[in-house]
Formats: C-alpha cells, sequence, structure tokens
C-alpha cells in the first residue's frame, strides 16, 4: 500500500463539482471519494488492489492507516532535530492561525540554513531515486528542493495553520482525517483509469477526480486517458487534477495557491472537453 492518506485537498473537487451527480475518482488512499461521497455518486478506481481494499475498508468506518509514504515522511521527520526543528518549536507553529505571524516564525525559526540544505538533499533526484520511478522524478522541476520550499511558504503564508490539517499531516505526521466515515455512495473498481473509462457508456460522469495519475505517464497513455475522458464526460463535466511538476506557459487556471496541502505545482480545474492530459 502506497499511501495511508492523501496530501489533496478534497475541498478543490468538492467546489469544482458542485451541482455534479456522477464522479469519477482516483481511489488512492480514499480521501477524496469519501468527501466527494458525501454531496455525489463516486466511483472509485485504481490499480493497486491493495490500495483500493484499503479505501474501500475506509468507506466501511475503517481508520487510517500507514502506507509507503507515510514511512518515507516519518524517515525524514527523524532528522528534524538535526536542522534545529525540535517538536515543540513544530507544535507551536502549527499552533498558529495569523498568516502573518506564519510567514515570520516560517523565515526565522524554521527556514534555517541547516533546514534548507538537509531538506534539499532529501528531495534530490539520487535520494528519491530509491522510492519512486524515473518518469515520475522526470517530471519534477530542477532544484526541486527549493521549489517544494517555495510551495510550502506561499502556502503558510495564505492558508491558517490552526485550522489546516494537512500543515499538521506533513510536518507532524497526524492523520489530516482520522475520523472514520461510513459510505455505501462509493462504488469501488479495480482498473486502470483509461480502461475503465474507454469501456463506460458515452456520457457517463459529470466530474472527474483525477489526482496525478499522470505525473511520469508516457505520452501515449496521456493521449489515451484524455480521450477517454472526453468520451466518458457529460455535458459541461468538469475535471481536476494535479501535479508536482511547474504549470505550463499555456496554463489558464491553477489552482494550487488554494490547494491546503502545499505540495503541488499544478491543480488544473476546467472542462473535460478541454482536457488533453493535464497540459
Amino acid at each position: 500500500m502506497l499511501f495511508g492518506q492523501m496530501y489533496e485537498d478534497a475541498e478543490i473537487e468538492s467546489a469544482a463539482f458542485a451541482g455534479k451527480r456522477r464522479v469519477f475518482c482516483i481511489a488512492s488512499a480514499g480521501s477524496t471519494a469519501l468527501r466527494l461521497a458525501e454531496e455525489h455518486e463516486v466511483v472509485a478506481c485504481d490499480i493497486n488492489a491493495a490500495q483500493l481494499a484499503y479505501a474501500e475498508r475506509r468507506a466501511r468506518g475503517g481508520g487510517v492507516e500507514k502506507g509507503d509514504a507515510e514511512r518515507v515522511m516519518n524517515f525524514a521527520r527523524a532528522f528534524m532535530p538535526l536542522v534545529g526543528w525540535r517538536r515543540e518549536t513544530v507544535r507551536d507553529f502549527l499552533a498558529l492561525s495569523d498568516v502573518a505571524g506564519q510567514t515570520a516564525f516560517w523565515s526565522e525559526c524554521l527556514d534555517t540554513r541547516r533546514f534548507r540544505a538537509g531538506f534539499d538533499a532529501l528531495a534530490s533526484r539520487s535520494i528519491l531515486r530509491a522510492a519512486y520511478s524515473g518518469r515520475l522524478l522526470s517530471i519534477l522541476p530542477a532544484k526541486f528542493g527549493a521549489v517544494l520550499r517555495g510551495r510550502l511558504e506561499r502556502g503558510f503564508a495564505r492558508h491558517a495553520n490552526a485550522s489546516n490539517p494537512y500543515a499538521a499531516a506533513l510536518l507532524a505526521g497526524k492523520a489530516g482525517d482520522e475520523t472514520p466515515r461510513k459510505t455505501k455512495n462509493i462504488r469501488f473498481v479495480l482498473n486502470d483509469a483509461a480502461s475503465f473509462l474507454e469501456e463506460c457508456p458515452a456520457g457517463a460522469f459529470d466530474a472527474f477526480a483525477l489526482s496525478n495519475i499522470l505525473d511520469g505517464a508516457e505520452i501515449s497513455y496521456r493521449r489515451r486517458l484524455s480521450r477517454a475522458v472526453r468520451r466518458a464526460a457529460a455535458e459541461n463535466a468538469v475535471v481536476v487534477w494535479r501535479s508536482f511538476a511547474e504549470p505550463g506557459p499555456g496554463m489558464r487556471t491553477n489552482r494550487a495557491e488554494q490547494d491546503r496541502s502545499l505540495l503541488w505545482g499544478v491543480v488544473g480545474a476546467g472542462g473535460a472537453e478541454e482536457f488533453r492530459g493535464g497540459g
């Protein structure tokens, strides 16, 4: 199991899908599917059987578990004292609710020279290669550590830590959505997204939550998924997708700053008829 929780702010999808009925969603850890099932009929699809089974357990009221991603992040947090990040300092930072104060605290107490050096080393390709595929690494911007630190700073300047569960998940390892929720409003499907959508009736879905499944995907798959989404999309359907890459020059709308999970370079939202594989 790769992910025990999702570092994606499902409120982005919730707002974008207002008034829609049937939603196609990448299952992942189930967080987005559970949130959307409060207001929509959801089909949650994943090619990873262990991941899908976990999301299904959560839909039956199961609790949050740890996946490989959480174990890697816990390993990284073990080095926090070495860069001057004491537990009490992080706790005080996460308790702040004034974004101006957060920006000052980040700059003065957390964004230290030792932190920058250590973070950039952990986010280097040589380290990430041990856990992630070469295709995924190929889409990351140069000097990814510095880019990611910039995204964190951008988020701390916009979202109050005290009410942001994603900040606590990232910095302290706390589950961002630990309250068990039961729902029967999700249908779980073991399949890859393109194959499933190709088999669906035309116009089957009003909205698509695609996570970042296109990060590192081959161009042939990106094109195939784009065609499958457009075919399965009802009139005025909406697509939300994410990427760790930086936004391209032709991107008209990027909601990354609104995403409280702080990590993404791209959070795209737009009409399905215009969707071209996240480009």
